[in-house]
């Protein structure tokens, strides 16, 4: 279940009652702050069975990822390129090696470069995606 933290009590409740009568694993994925969230429901919480903080993703994993969203859309990310480097860098900042922020923000990319027929990530590419998010100042 992703961005669990915005679940509500009834919801994660509900969550709890299908673990128990199921038997099906549940992964809540939230944001940080979630485990004492749920240290306030004392059924729930005893279930847990661990929780795990990913750190942001950085140099070499970080450019593993982008190259598979590169891939993905059907590019190749040259950093030689300045283009490239430019992009790279922007979504670094942007993003700030959050995975899940990536995600989200190569959705946006790909769907500009679809609207637009474009067919390189630019710098302008990458902040018109990053406009279309809810992330916070950057």
């Amino acid at each position: 279940m992703d961005e669990a933290e915005r679940l509500s009590t009834t919801g994660l409740e509900h969550l709890r009652d299908v673990f128990d009568r199921t038997g099906i694993g549940v992964i809540l994925i939230g944001m940080p702050g979630i485990e004492k969230r749920l240290s306030r429901y004392p059924q729930l919480y005893s279930r847990v069975g661990f929780a795990h903080h990913y750190r942001p993703l950085q140099g070499d994993e970080l450019t593993f990822v982008l190259t598979r969203h590169w891939r993905q859309l059907g590019l190749a990310l040259d950093d030689a390129d300045f283009t490239d480097v430019q992009a790279v860098a922007s979504i670094a900042r942007i993003t700030g090696g959050n995975f899940r922020l990536l995600q989200r923000l190569f959705v946006q990319i790909a769907r500009i470069l679809k609207i637009n027929e474009l067919k390189v990530i630019t710098d302008d590419v990458v902040e018109a995606a990053r406009s279309t998010l809810v992330i916070g100042a950057t």
